[in-house]
């Protein structure tokens, strides 16, 4: 989700192929700035600034900002009112973030009010680049969060929390109602920070993905059962101290580590 502003020609419609919402809780806007605890020092990138709203905030905290922007319409109205920032007009999924890291010589922090329909592909991303990425402070739709916050043996627990607790700390850092927003959306949404970790155990992190997948395609069958036809049939669960009898969803994320590891070494991928 993005932002709205009234300029002094127009204000600009939110497209349904961006998935945008526009934010317009100025309280809102400022307690997620706050939440980034920005130093002077540190390098920003906000994705889908759309009309600067949250901008608005972050510069008056942190001086090195880039601002992705993908909506060709708000270009010239974010380099006019934020001439400090460095707008970047691109789809965010495609934009290489090694640029920036290069020239900052340091991690970067991403914030955004981001399009709820390309969430997971957007923390993938974060994930994969999380070499040069610290943490992130991101608006997404509440049920989401809470499936990346579930735990084992609930319903929520799935793919999106195996796989984003195992590289990441989420946290839940507050709730927001839809009527801060225009067009008002039917869900509830939620700011969550996400902490990068700067290293995991796991030995592959393809196969660990394609693992939990597998084991999470048919939620009601067995281990065994999900992995029948599949390159882990061959893999001894029980050499992993898992019972081939369990479901995915009884499965904690350090579980899930432990089997790919195993996997990759007996498999050798």
């Amino acid at each position: 989700m993005q932002q709205d502003f009234q300029n002094t020609n127009r204000k600009v419609k939110p497209l349904k192929k961006f998935g945008q919402n526009y934010l317009k809780d100025k309280n809102i806007l400022r307690k997620i700035a706050d939440e980034m605890h920005l130093l002077e020092g540190d390098v920003v990138i906000e994705i889908g600034p759309g009309t600067g709203a949250l901008t608005e905030f972050l510069v008056e905290k942190c001086k090195n900002i880039f601002a992705v922007e993908i909506d060709s319409r708000v270009i010239a109205d974010l380099e006019n009112r934020f001439p400090e920032v460095k707008t970047i007009h691109a789809d965010f999924l495609k934009f290489n973030l090694g640029g920036i890291f290069q020239s900052a010589n340091k991690k970067v922090r991403i914030a955004g009010n981001i399009p709820y329909n390309i969430t997971s592909p957007i923390l993938f991303k974060l994930i994969e680049a999380r070499a040069m990425v610290s943490d992130a402070v991101l608006m997404m739709q509440l049920e989401v969060a809470q499936r990346i916050l579930s735990q084992p043996n609930s319903k929520e627990y799935g793919i999106l929390s195996a796989f984003i607790n195992a590289y990441a700390k989420p946290e839940l850092c507050f709730k927001v109602s839809p009527n801060v927003f225009y067009p008002k959306p039917k869900v509830s949404s939620a700011v969550m920070r996400f902490s990068f970790f700067n290293e995991t155990p796991i030995l592959n992190d393809k196969l660990y993905l394609q693992l939990i997948k597998t084991a999470f395609s048919k939620r009601r069958k067995t281990l065994k059962n999900c992995f029948a036809d599949t390159i882990f049939e061959a893999v001894n669960l029980k050499e992993c101290g898992i019972d081939p009898s369990q479901r995915a969803e009884t499965i904690p994320v350090e579980g899930f580590i432990t089997l790919a590891n195993y996997s990759h070494t007996i498999l050798g991928k």
